[in-house]
């Protein structure tokens, strides 16, 4: 891929390319177990105060991208009460580094990766579920027996449409990390430097089609792994 690209794409681009990649894929990987449980939370539980629990949830999607990042920085900032404590204590920070950059985007898609699992879960007869519980299973393992299985396609077209907002992330990345080359320059943070340079538009629109060109491919992806696991499952 990088002797495909290499011709056509500057270094800079290039670097811009396999970090906005790189982010995205931590930042799906990562906020995937924590999604899973919090759709299942929402889906299932009856307890009182969920929609506490909801509103937090989507707050990102509601409130500008700019406050999000606004409150990653006051939180996990050098001087913010959590950045603050794993600088001190584990030397390890948020601020200005690409891992800010993959905590932003994970905050901004976590919300339409639940909503598509937590979809995914309610279409489940709960007496499927009901039934292994009889059988003598832990909720554990009927969730990863039962549950799990059966919200396969769902679990998926959440990862995607996560990683499809993490590529494209951009206001609450720039407000907690910057726009510094090479370090936490994503996609359409080199995209928006370039059309701040005159000249620049060229090498924006290479990129705005690279940018186009993953999306597709993501989104041709997620269909076909969906159908392959929904037919797998249908033929059990």
């Amino acid at each position: 891929m990088t002797s495909a690209l290499g011709p056509v794409l500057s270094a800079e681009e290039w670097t811009a390319v396999v970090l906005s990649l790189k982010v995205a894929t931590v930042a799906v990987a990562a906020s995937l177990p924590l999604g899973i449980w919090v759709a299942t939370v929402l889906a299932r539980s009856r307890l009182p105060g969920l929609w506490l629990l909801n509103a937090l949830v989507h707050l990102p999607l509601i409130l500008p991208p700019v406050v999000t990042g606004y409150a990653l920085l006051l939180t996990f900032g050098r001087r913010g009460w959590v950045g603050q404590f794993l600088d001190q204590w584990f030397g390890f920070t948020f601020a200005f580094q690409w891992t800010g950059a993959a905590l932003a985007a994970a905050v901004m898609s976590f919300p339409l990766m639940v909503r598509s699992i937590r979809l995914a879960i309610e279409a489940v007869d709960p007496k499927l579920e009901q039934a292994a519980s009889t059988l003598g299973a832990s909720r554990i393992a009927v969730f990863l027996t039962v549950t799990l299985p059966l919200i396969a396609p769902g679990v998926i077209a959440g990862m995607i449409v996560a990683f499809a907002k993490a590529m494209g992330e951009f206001g609450a990345t720039i407000t907690f990390v910057s726009n510094i080359p090479g370090r936490t320059q994503t996609l359409p943070s080199a995209i928006y430097a370039f059309l701040q340079v005159p000249g620049g538009e060229v090498q924006a629109a290479r990129l705005a089609g690279v940018s186009v060109v993953i999306a597709v491919g993501a989104l041709v992806a997620s269909e076909v792994i969906a159908r392959r696991v929904a037919k797998r499952i249908g033929g059990q």
